[in-house]
């Protein structure tokens, strides 16, 4: 498959390409170099991009639905207003990416990396997050509706606005202190924890109401 004069298959060197508006829905681009490659609003619906190498890629706009970027490299990508919805990123190394209004409905992101992201305004409804690294993400006014959080770390992670109705915060392995310095001042008054977590003395709970009392534990 060419695509723009450029080979698209496994393993592919594709660093600092030009690819914007580029049709690759289905591409298989297991393992390549997308290093600083121009892919904003392309359409990668059911490409395989597990193990690629997407590090300050454009992706802006792009349509990555049920995409497969299982442990891609995307630190510093840039993400901005894509749709990933049902997009399988298990163990994606996002640091630093910017998900500004990107769209992760129902998407896979167990165990990913999204240190320092920047998840403004971000759709994460149904998305599961199992054991993902969510420390110091900005999610301002983000969307985690019904979202599976159970092991997250959410240390030093901004949640002012975020919507966590539904969201399944902790579970029985969960670490208490994963959840120190959170923002929770506007989380949400039907959110819910599950499990046998126990909310913190140390959380910071602002001057917005919440229904949850930091002393108890949740059942």
């Amino acid at each position: 498959m060419e695509v723009n004069g450029y080979k698209i298959e496994p393993g592919a060197n594709l660093e600092n390409a030009y690819l914007r508006f580029a049709n690759l829905k289905g591409a298989d681009l297991t393992g390549a170099n997308l290093t600083g490659t121009n892919l904003e609003m392309a359409i990668l619906e059911n490409a395989i991009l597990t193990g690629a190498n997407l590090t300050g890629a454009n992706l802006m706009g792009a349509y990555l639905t049920g995409a497969n970027p299982t442990s891609a490299e995307l630190s510093g990508a840039n993400l901005e207003s894509a749709n990933l919805t049902w997009a399988n990123l298990w163990d994606a190394n996002l640091r630093d990416a910017n998900l500004l209004d990107a769209n992760l409905k129902a998407a896979y992101l167990m165990g990913a990396n999204l240190t320092g992201a920047n998840l403004t305004g971000a759709s994460l409804e149904n998305a599961i997050l199992t054991g993902a690294n969510l420390r110091d993400a900005n999610l301002l006014d983000a969307n985690l509706k019904a979202a599976y959080l159970t092991g997250a770390n959410l240390t030093g992670a901004n949640l002012t606005g975020t919507n966590l109705e539904m969201a399944i915060l902790t579970g029985d392995d969960a670490a208490v202190d994963e959840f120190e310095d959170v923002d929770w001042k506007y989380l949400y008054d039907d959110a819910e924890l599950y499990g046998d977590a126990e909310l913190s003395d140390d959380l910071d709970l602002g001057d917005g109401e919440s229904d949850s009392d930091p002393d108890e534990t949740v059942e």
